[in-house]
């Protein structure tokens, strides 16, 4: 069993805190400008669209589906390298926002996802309690 941890926030980190803050109560939210309209993932401080500095808040159900997918076979890193085959996949939400995350909860990431494919958020809780990180499984 690997007990080495994933690397992680660094706070304070004024662009993403608010959405790191959230996780910890397993909620997944994203900034929306209240001058343009848009919605800026992955979270910042402003409008990655029109330079707006009023955003707000939003909570998404999380539910997608995958964008696109790549399975990684091998990771040096050691809070990876004993996960064998794992996915990591870009998730098209259903508020209209994208982000990149790992699908969990499959038996075998090369055979058991597609593109198109419904997921919803699933918490993984890491140590300290500081943060938990956002993953999507299958619906």
């Amino acid at each position: 069993m690997n007990t080495t941890q994933r690397p992680l926030p660094r706070f304070p980190e004024p662009d993403t805190q608010p959405f790191w803050e959230a996780t910890r109560e397993h909620r997944l939210t994203y900034p929306v400008c209240l001058d343009c309209g848009r919605i800026t993932f992955y979270p910042r401080r402003h409008c990655m669209h029109c330079g707006g500095r009023r955003l707000e808040w939003r909570e998404s159900k999380g539910e997608g589906t995958i964008y696109s997918y790549s399975v990684v076979r091998q990771n040096r890193h050691p809070a990876f390298k004993d996960l064998g085959a794992y996915a990591i996949a870009y998730v098209d939400l259903d508020e209209g926002f994208r982000m990149l995350t790992n699908i969990v909860g499959v038996a075998d990431p090369t055979r058991d996802l597609r593109i198109g494919q419904r997921v919803r958020v699933r918490w993984e809780d890491q140590p300290g309690g500081q943060v938990s990180l956002p993953m999507f499984e299958p619906i």
